[in-house]
């Protein structure tokens, strides 16, 4: 015996559309993006330069990820169990260039 099982969706359980929130997003990275190459085009090759660049980079990274991967919608310790390894392996990537040379 077959029964017939409805898929009808109601308006109700459509979501509204968030094109407001994604053009937000785009506008906010489009200006980091535009002070990043501000900055790659006036600067001096230095370390300062880089050091702004890998901050700048970080902080898009974030951004990126609790937008569009909605980490910023979790619970908190799921934020800190993805932050602090992350810290971790920025500490590690500095000390390495430190100890090779790169950094002075």
């Amino acid at each position: 015996m077959a029964s017939h099982v409805s898929h009808e969706t109601s308006e109700k359980e459509i979501p509204a559309p968030q094109t407001a929130a994604i053009w937000k997003t785009f506008w906010i990275l489009l200006v980091l993006t535009a002070i990043e190459f501000v900055i790659a085009f006036t600067l001096p090759a230095n370390t300062l330069r880089v050091a702004i660049f890998s901050g700048m980079t970080i902080v898009k990274a974030f951004y990126i990820v609790g937008e569009f991967m909605h980490l910023k919608h979790e619970v908190k310790t799921l934020i800190w169990m993805v932050l602090i390894p992350t810290l971790f392996v920025v500490w590690l990537l500095v000390a390495l260039m430190y100890e090779g040379g790169h950094l002075y």
